[in-house]
């Protein structure tokens, strides 16, 4: 399908079809294609796509995670709801321009990345395999290291659907924390630095924290004056999203500005409790009522300041990425 439902049209299910050899198909009776459609500026997906655990939710039949990794993103892309998705493994290493425009030939117009910049550049140390610091990473926020190796071959390989560019900054020792307008000072050079257009496409450059001290009125004003969002970052390590928001306002003033958000965890977890109180991640086990609300309310209130919205969902959010997704979905129709 090239396109999603008008404001008021009903979502279309995907085409049956048979498969071929090593096709992996959307799913036709997944209860996603019962969300409300939103205008093609509100953006949901979810954070990677390869879960064997949404059979019935995304994928019409049970396939192992490296066949989904491989094939599934162009079924996924086939559900109305699922407009954007959070493009992780190039956090872990950059990845090619070939690479990037491969993703983005299995997606349909008006489908929106969401990508992670690099640790190479995003993470003050270097980390072991247990994810320990163990040196100090030399290419820590390096402009040109930056550009060269995930800001070209994003916008060269993804194209008009290249979205938000998040740089999630790893947690940072605690001297740089201490020094925190120093820091801010650093990300602002950084920031200043990157391309500011290419092919004549301007990137949305967006800073995703894993330090809640350095969420300050000093980081907004500096991002604003870069052109630079926030991203709101839902994590063990950051405050809650009712303080995010009002950092928000904080950045833009009475008028909001592009909205980026990464549903990653839910409240009071750790990552790895999470995952395992979840797998496999095929029904709500936490709802999140609350945070689901706020979410719905900043959507619509960027919406109707004829801004652009992209929110993203982690399984590690309330059990379900798709589910919590489709709960959203519905908190946003009500808000329009």
């Amino acid at each position: 399908m090239s396109r999603q439902p008008g404001l008021f049209e009903e979502p279309a299910a995907p085409p049956r079809k048979k498969p071929s050899a090593g096709e992996v198909l959307p799913s036709w009776d997944t209860p996603l294609l019962g969300a409300p459609p939103l205008p093609p500026e509100i953006r949901l997906g979810t954070s990677s796509w390869f879960f064997p655990g949404w059979r019935g939710l995304v994928y019409e039949g049970v396939y192992p995670q490296p066949a989904l990794s491989k094939k599934g993103l162009a079924a996924y892309a086939q559900i109305p709801l699922l407009r954007t998705v959070s493009l992780d493994r190039t956090f872990y290493a950059p990845i090619t321009t070939i690479e990037y425009a491969r993703y983005a030939t299995q997606v349909p117009n008006g489908f929106s990345f969401v990508v992670k910049a690099p640790a190479l550049v995003c993470d003050a140390v270097m980390r072991d395999e247990d994810g320990r610091g163990k040196v100090a990473n030399p290419h820590f926020l390096d402009p040109a290291i930056a550009a060269r190796e995930f800001v070209v071959p994003c916008l060269e390989g993804l194209g008009d659907k290249a979205g938000p560019m998040v740089f999630q900054v790893s947690p940072l020792p605690r001297g740089l924390v201490e020094e925190a307008a120093m820091t801010i000072e650093r990300l602002a050079a950084f920031f200043a630095a990157l391309p500011k257009e290419l092919g004549g496409r301007r990137p949305i450059y967006a800073l995703e924290l894993r330090n809640a001290e350095l969420l300050t009125p000093r980081l907004m004003r500096m991002l604003s004056g870069q052109g630079v969002r926030y991203c709101v970052g839902l994590h063990d390590r950051m405050p809650e999203v009712e303080r995010q928001a009002v950092a928000l306002k904080v950045l833009d003033g009475e008028t909001p500005g592009d909205l980026v958000v990464r549903w990653n965890l839910h409240r009071g977890f750790l990552y790895q409790a999470a995952k395992q109180r979840y797998d496999p991640f095929d029904r709500l086990v936490d709802e999140d009522i609350e945070t689901r609300r706020i979410l719905a309310r900043l959507a619509a209130d960027a919406f109707k300041s004829k801004r652009r919205v992209w929110i993203t969902a982690n399984n590690k959010a309330e059990g379900s990425a798709p589910l919590s997704l489709l709960k959203l979905a519905e908190e946003i129709a009500q808000a329009l």
